[in-house]
């Protein structure tokens, strides 16, 4: 092989390198600027480019689920956030007859999300979340070579250091402080702190 075959090799070699890199600074970058509202998106490869200004795209190419163990350490590592999960429903009903290799799929996607906050909707219900989240709040997709239906992951990012209880208690302290019906509200506060 000559010098010149060489020299291509390790040009692809190092535009791989780079652009493996580029899609995690990216991810830290997104997660360092984000907050509670921000999604992030592992999508199979089928998965639409979107036209809104609030959604950005990077194509990806490594495996989907070594990406989305490597998005859910990310987020861990992150103290200002914690992720939500959001699954399609749909998967849990895909046959192997219509893709094969979904039920091997399915089983590391459980083993690897053991632990986390998952949630399962219709995957319709996701895409409008995502796209009325959107309109506000930036989304980042990192979209993978799969191709397996409502394979996408989707992550939404919330205050880590704060939980709904506490927002739940905090607004039924504030009711309480400027309800006119004090008997009626402190009932309530009292309902809130159990």
């Amino acid at each position: 092989m000559g010098r010149l075959g060489i020299l291509a090799i390790a040009c692809v070699i190092i535009s791989r390198t780079a652009f493996a890199a580029s899609w995690q600074e990216n991810l830290d970058e997104f997660l360092a600027l984000s907050g509670h509202r921000n999604f992030i998106v592992v999508s199979d490869s089928a998965y639409p480019l979107h036209s809104g200004q609030g959604i950005r795209t990077i194509k990806v190419e490594l495996p989907h689920l070594e990406i989305l163990e490597h998005v859910i350490t990310s987020v861990k590592r992150a103290q200002h956030v914690k992720g939500v999960i959001y699954l399609d429903r749909e998967l849990d009903f895909v046959g192997e007859a219509y893709a094969p290799g979904i039920g091997s799929f399915r089983d590391q996607l459980k083993q690897l999300l053991s632990g986390q906050n998952v949630r399962i909707l219709n995957h319709i219900e996701i895409i409008e979340k995502l796209d009325s989240v959107s309109k506000v709040f930036s989304v980042l997709v990192l979209k993978t070579d799969l191709t397996m239906p409502y394979t996408s992951v989707f992550i939404e990012l919330d205050a880590g250091y704060w939980s709904s209880r506490a927002e739940a208690d905090l607004r039924g302290r504030m009711c309480c402080a400027s309800s006119q019906e004090q008997k009626h509200c402190i009932e309530t506060c009292a309902l809130q702190s159990d």
